[in-house]
């Protein structure tokens, strides 16, 4: 169907596939081109209108661009085609970067005073997760060091304080959050500071019958009992919670994609739980008791999906909340990642992220995805950072992934078109 032709379907056809392979059991974001640019958010400040989409499309054009321009022969090289292909070149290249800076150089609105009074406190315990977070014995200890922590740096105008992924070591029965053992001095610890709501990630599991069981139940051998389990971000105050369950979960650790469940057995040993976890499917932010923010919670792998989040800002969030436990792997590169992907987040959605790790790296992240007081790996520690709520919403948040799903379209239809062609000629044919 012809060269020009040939190339728009390789920039459709890459695009579909990444917006499909966003969507699907076995999704591994990093594959994302727009997702390149997170440690240079300063290129990408449009995000705010495309989303990573938009980065994904400006990679693929360009490359098509040179690789037209090198594979021409040597005596056309200064023809005027050629000369206009080094100016698309060009065009292309510079006219994303001059939006950036324009868009960067708007002033943020100011805060109103009631914004500006209020602080969050961020926890970064240092808990190794092989030989600390699950060993028996040692529970007490880590929930009295994430209350040290957090009391270090609260003060009077402190109304959230954030605790990372998994931070209460034991799995906690969510229908006996309130009565639980080890939740105790967490519970002190909130009516000990009444104005102060606390946001933390949390294990936790579900016990049905099978009349009420869900989707996701496990049936618990020998007995008639189904279980859930959870990996939850639970806001809480002196009387009050509320809990958020990881819907995005990662394929192998969190969830078998259903077609690999023949190696179950495998991904058990990357640390994870073989039967999956429960998840739930709305994007509804955690609403703080004492009024502060609309929390948009994420767990670790969640904040790669611009979507996805986008979704809570939809629906109200006014700020990101980020709690992960990124230190499987060690001191490699993946936590760094997982640190810039959430810079695109902010970019995108126009909101402050609060970031909790717990080995790092922990930090505040602003609208334009500028990192403030980053933490480093393997560091006990508290941050603390005057952070307002933001209400306006994006065209991105309004309108997601536009440029994604413009190529599933495309695609659609280029797929029908060359149908159409292949079955003209065979019938000329014959």
């Amino acid at each position: 169907m012809g060269e020009t032709l040939g190339y728009i379907s390789l920039i459709i056809f890459w695009l579909t596939f990444e917006y499909i392979h966003l969507n699907w059991e076995l999704s591994w974001p990093w594959l994302t081109l727009g997702n390149v640019f997170a440690t240079h958010p300063g290129w990408v400040q449009w995000y705010a209108y495309t989303g990573t989409g938009g980065g994904s499309l400006w990679v693929m054009l360009l490359n098509v661009l040179i690789f037209q321009l090198v594979r021409e022969p040597w005596e056309k090289r200064w023809t005027k085609e050629l000369r206009n292909k080094i100016l698309s070149i060009i065009l292309f290249l510079l006219v994303p970067f001059f939006l950036s800076f324009l868009l960067k150089e708007q002033p943020d609105k100011k805060p109103d005073r009631q914004a500006q009074i209020k602080n969050i406190v961020i926890v970064q315990p240092d808990i190794d997760p092989w030989d600390e977070k699950h060993v028996a014995g040692k529970e007490e200890a880590q929930i009295q060091k994430l209350i040290h922590l957090s009391e270090s740096e609260i003060d009077s105008r402190t109304v959230l304080v954030v605790w990372p992924e998994t931070a209460i070591p034991v799995a906690i029965n969510e229908d006996s959050m309130k009565t639980s053992y080890f939740m105790a001095p967490v519970w002190d610890f909130i009516k000990s500071h009444p104005a102060i709501n606390l946001l933390t990630g949390v294990e936790g599991f579900r016990f049905y019958d099978e009349r009420h069981r869900t989707i996701y139940s496990r049936k618990i051998p020998d007995s008639h009992i189904w279980v859930d389990a959870y990996n939850s971000a639970v806001l809480m105050d002196s009387i009050h919670f509320q809990v958020y369950h990881k819907s995005k979960l990662v394929p192998g650790v969190e969830t078998t994609p259903s077609f690999l469940h023949f190696l179950d057995s495998w991904f058990e040993k990357f640390g994870g739980t073989t039967g999956g976890y429960a998840k739930q499917e709305d994007r509804t932010p955690l609403k703080a008791y004492n009024g502060s923010y609309n929390i948009a919670p994420s767990v670790c792998y969640e904040s790669i999906y611009g979507e996805f989040m986008s979704k809570y800002v939809h629906n109200g969030a006014s700020i990101l909340a980020v709690i992960t436990n990124d230190a499987w792997w060690g001191n490699t590169a993946g936590y760094k990642q997982l640190e810039s992907y959430a810079r695109l987040r902010a970019i995108e959605t126009r909101r402050w992220i609060v970031r909790s790790a717990n080995t790092g790296i922990s930090c505040f992240i602003d609208p334009f995805g500028r990192v403030f007081d980053p933490q480093p790996w393997d560091k006990a520690t508290a941050i603390k950072m005057d952070i307002p709520a933001k209400t306006d919403l994006t065209f991105f948040v309004e309108h997601g992934e536009l440029i994604f799903k413009f190529a599933v379209l495309a695609t659609i239809c280029l797929v029908i078109w060359n149908l159409f062609f292949l079955i003209k000629s065979k019938i000329r044919r014959g």
